[in-house]
């Protein structure tokens, strides 16, 4: 038995593998047990270089077929058929669990993330691809906006672009209105899963880039544990006020990003090579989420780290500065690159160099 199977069958933590690769997700839910996948444009372009064979005549059909198509509406539909054939394998899974489980997550457009209109529209239009889709939405302004009024209208979401436990917290707050406004008006809510994804690993990125940039010197691993901080505080709150919905680790960089969440009851989403190494090491599978991180490790982020600060206090951040927060700038101008990537490609699909 794999370690990560181990942990599924054992603890209530759950797996999902952080690829809609057919290949990759097969052997993910059969070796470990996972339970839900992910699809977005950046793992839309590492799928397309593993499995070319499997695309590369499809993308020339979407074009044909689509005549008066724009190179990024084909981009979108590429997506959007990946993502109905991860869907696909989960769905057994999403039967067996009721709803709860068995998900595959796709990311709506990064670019809408101040507009919270586009961002529903697409998120009603993804609903309707396959009944286990759970919609990524970006934890800012708008985008809270946008997961209240989508949870209201059924839409299971991943809240994504998310760093700090502010952001958790006005996830939790927008879920839970959206869930009332259901129940009132006597509408089911007993098969949605909604989630909220703290990317860990960007945390961790960001502050080593203030780090980099200021001149700050820290203990050495510190800045491992910054992530790790924020989950396992935002779980015991999401725990004390009985939030109905859970909390996803993703962005790995380091075993602690998995083993630290062991027990929880809370998903981890490591990309497949990560599930690899897991399995290959001599990290124990046991409960290590309740454990608190040292206090002098919190200590040194605290003492040296302003958007630590901001990250680990209930009221760090304001609504209005999630948008301005280190960490989502940088990570959405990562997706943006990663969408005209893909929309690029399509375009050289669309109209071939002809000094080639």
């Amino acid at each position: 038995m794999s370690r990560l199977l181990q942990m599924t069958q054992t603890t209530p933590t759950k797996l999902w593998n952080d690829s809609c690769s057919i290949e990759e997700l097969t052997a993910s839910i059969q070796t470990n047990g996972a339970v839900g996948a992910t699809c977005n444009p950046v793992i839309v372009l590492t799928v397309l270089k593993q499995e070319w064979n499997r695309w590369k005549e499809r993308i020339p059909q979407l074009i044909r077929e689509m005549p008066t198509a724009s190179d990024e509406q084909v981009a979108w539909k590429l997506i959007e058929e990946m993502s109905q054939k991860a869907a696909g394998l989960l769905l057994p899974i999403f039967e067996q669990y009721q709803g709860r489980f068995g998900r595959l997550s796709i990311q709506t457009n990064p670019k809408f993330f101040r507009n919270a209109s586009a961002i529903l529209e697409q998120a009603e239009h993804f609903a309707q691809l396959a009944p286990n889709m759970i919609i990524k939405i970006p934890v800012t302004a708008a985008g809270i906006e946008a997961i209240e009024q989508a949870t209201y209208k059924g839409i299971s979401i991943n809240a994504t672009v998310s760093f700090t436990l502010p952001q958790a917290l006005a996830v939790a707050e927008a879920v839970e209105r959206g869930l009332r406004r259901r129940e009132r008006e006597k509408k089911d809510i007993r098969r949605m899963g909604p989630v909220c994804t703290l990317m860990v690993g960007r945390l961790d990125d960001w502050l080593k880039v203030v780090a980099e940039k200021e001149g700050i010197i820290t203990e050495p691993g510190a800045l491992d544990w910054a992530g790790v901080a924020v989950m396992k505080k935002a779980y015991r709150i999401y725990q004390e006020r009985g939030y109905r919905l859970r909390l996803l680790s993703a962005a790995f960089r380091n075993h602690l990003h998995c083993s630290e969440f062991i027990g929880g009851d809370v998903v981890i989403s490591p990309p497949f090579e990560w599930q690899k190494r897991y399995n290959a090491s001599d990290v124990t599978v046991e409960n290590r989420m309740d454990r608190p991180v040292a206090a002098n490790i919190l200590s040194e982020l605290e003492s040296k780290f302003p958007d630590f600060r901001r990250a680990y206090a209930e009221d760090g951040l304001s609504l209005q500065e999630f948008d301005e927060y280190g960490a989502t700038r940088r990570t959405l101008r990562q997706f943006c690159k990663a969408t005209d990537d893909l929309v690029a490609l399509v375009r050289d699909g669309m109209l071939p160099n002809p000094d080639l």
